[in-house]
């Protein structure tokens, strides 16, 4: 059972299709529209988790500060100007699908930022600050940039965007701050980064693919009517990380090198799913969601694939002299 409990955390790769597919032929053969009256429930379970030992105050020294302001200005700057301008380009007739691309570039970092700027022995500590504080800020900005870039396309209520951030972004932190608080009081340090904190992000995805299986399924009788939307959704996906990855490289690249590059390039290129697929579904509808859906594979697929090939190639190895601070 411990395997099968951990199994989607740890293979995200297979994971994710996997339940893509298992939704996609459930929505074929029944209706699963009822999903939809717990869209906000799962994704306060799925976003909670990871929520428990938010440490809100790294955020606020003044340390790393060259490699957090590259990302604030690829993060809230360059992502969304691209993103906004393919869109133009390309989704000015699918309004849904813009919408969802935006949504994926004003959410950057999560979780799994951390995790692979771990394993490619990055600067770990420049990627919590740029996590802590991209969080806050993109729940800020979001409804605002929505509001400005895609509001004549589509109606965006920027109440109504602020209260399903706030429920589920400020209301699994304040929860995730107070279960933190009596965790600590039962267990010792120890105990709690051994025994209890490898728990959260296996609960996490768990939600996690739950939420994708009903975004999905309930939007599977119409995939097949229109295979052509697919299609081009999974084309401006690689189009938007493909651009992603070839900016956070040539700005980590030139300007800090391997360790704090990591944290830049997985600081910016992930993008926080998650928060966008529940936004996506509870504010605007299954054909947002879709893409957003979509991003998982190609995201997780590309941080995989980054991490075996940048070292081998030397993509992050450093250009000049210039070092970080």
């Amino acid at each position: 059972m411990k395997k099968v409990f951990f199994y989607p955390s740890k293979n995200l790769v297979i994971a994710i299709p996997a339940v893509l597919a298992l939704g996609f032929l459930t929505g074929l053969v029944t209706d699963t529209s009822f999903f939809r009256h717990y869209i906000l429930v799962l994704t306060f379970l799925m976003i909670y988790p990871t929520m428990i030992g938010f440490k809100v105050r790294e955020a606020f020294d003044l340390s790393h500060r060259k490699t957090v302001l590259m990302s604030f200005a690829v993060n809230f700057l360059l992502i969304p100007a691209f993103a906004y301008g393919a869109g133009l380009l390309l989704l000015r007739n699918s309004p849904d699908m813009f919408v969802g691309l935006m949504m994926i570039s004003l959410f950057p970092t999560s979780a799994m930022t951390i995790s692979w700027t771990m394993l490619n022995k990055g600067n770990v500590a420049a990627a919590i600050k740029i996590t802590s504080i991209s969080l806050l800020l993109g729940s800020f900005l979001a409804p605002w940039y929505l509001y400005a870039m895609v509001g004549k396309l589509v109606t965006v209520n920027v109440g109504h965007t602020f209260l399903t951030i706030l429920l589920v972004v400020v209301l699994p932190m304040v929860a995730g701050a107070v279960t933190f608080r009596m965790l600590r009081r039962i267990f010792s340090e120890e105990e709690y980064i051994l025994r209890v904190k490898p728990l959260f992000p296996a609960v996490s995805v768990w939600f996690l693919m739950l939420l994708i299986f009903a975004s999905i399924s309930m939007k599977a009788k119409s995939m097949t009517e229109n295979p052509a939307y697919l299609v081009n959704a999974i084309l401006i996906l690689v189009v938007f990380y493909g651009f992603n990855f070839f900016l956070s490289t040539l700005a980590a690249r030139w300007i800090l090198g391997p360790a704090d590059g990591y944290a830049l390039l997985y600081g910016t290129v992930m993008r926080n799913l998650s928060i966008a697929l529940g936004i996506a579904v509870s504010a605007f509808g299954p054909e947002t969601a879709l893409v957003v859906t979509l991003a998982f594979i190609i995201q997780v697929q590309g941080a995989a694939w980054y991490g075996k090939l940048a070292p081998k190639y030397g993509w992050l190895d450093k250009k000049n002299s210039a070092r970080t601070t």
